[in-house]
């Protein structure tokens, strides 16, 4: 059974930075896509990232375009987000998800697997 691990939340003040991890604990997802998405307090669960197996394919949501890269380490079976210029907006729990497909995909139905999830705090 696939198992994500993320890491790398926490609180930082805005225009801060923080880069997310998440590892898989098996060595299922090198051929499948992989995205983060985030749930804010009272709000529904909202796209961030996602990335194509082989790294070729990169989304991003319009309100993190240009702050934050997507990555991947297939070796390490381990997918990166970095956070740049963080704005208060940007704080919730950070989930990352294994894709069904080896595509990039913004759609949340596309995901099978899905971590516990890492809080990010931006304070103001």
């Amino acid at each position: 059974q696939v198992q994500l691990v993320e890491s790398g939340g926490g609180l930082v003040q805005a225009g801060g930075s923080l880069r997310l991890s998440c590892t898989n604990s098996r060595r299922t997802s090198s051929n499948n896509g992989m995205g983060w998405f985030r749930l804010a307090p009272g709000k529904e669960r909202e796209f961030v990232a996602a990335l194509s197996w082989r790294g070729d394919t990169t989304y991003y949501a319009d309100s993190v375009k240009g702050r934050f890269i997507i990555s991947r380490d297939n070796a390490k079976n381990t997918l990166y987000l970095q956070m740049n210029s963080l704005k208060p907006e940007d704080t919730a729990v950070y989930y990352c998800a294994v894709n069904r497909y080896s595509s990039a995909s913004s759609d949340s139905r596309d995901y099978q697997y899905w971590g516990q999830g890492t809080q990010v705090t931006v304070s103001s």
